[in-house]
C-alpha cells in the first residue's frame, strides 16, 4: 500500500488549500480514510476521517466548519480542503487508510509520508 499525499504549502491566515492523498496497492472504496496532523513538539492528532463510500464524515472540533474532506473512488484519492486557515493549523498533515472512520490512531493500518502546511499570521 503507497499513499501519496500533496497539496500542503506555505499560506496566510485566512487562506484555503487543498490537499490531496493517491492510494495505491489497495482495494480504495473498501478502506474508510483519515487526515491526521502533527505540528512541531506535538503528539499526531486527529483532523477528520471519511468512510468508504464517503456518506459518513467526522471532524475534530479544531476544524469542524473550517475543513472538508471528500473522496473520489474512482481516482484512488482523497482530498481535504482546509478553509479560513489559522496559524495553529501548521503542521506536517498525513493520510492514513483505516478500517473505520475514526479518530483513533490506532485503527489506521498505513500511513503517508506527510506534506507540510505552514500558516503565516
Amino acid at each position: 500500500v503507497q499513499l501519496q499525499a500533496s497539496g500542503g504549502g506555505l499560506v496566510q491566515a485566512g487562506g484555503s488549500l487543498r490537499l490531496s492523498c493517491a492510494a495505491s496497492g489497495l482495494t480504495f472504496s473498501s478502506n474508510a480514510m483519515g487526515w491526521f496532523r502533527q505540528a512541531p513538539g506535538k503528539e499526531r492528532e486527529f483532523v477528520s476521517a471519511i468512510s468508504w463510500s464517503g456518506g459518513n464524515t467526522v471532524y475534530a472540533d479544531s476544524v469542524k466548519g473550517r475543513f472538508t474532506i471528500s473522496r473520489d473512488n474512482a481516482k484512488n484519492t482523497v482530498y481535504l480542503q482546509m478553509d479560513n486557515l489559522k496559524p495553529e493549523d501548521t503542521a506536517v498533515y498525513y493520510c492514513a487508510v483505516g478500517r473505520l472512520w475514526v479518530s483513533e490512531k490506532d485503527e489506521y493500518d498505513y500511513w503517508g509520508q506527510g506534506t507540510l502546511v505552514t500558516v503565516s499570521s
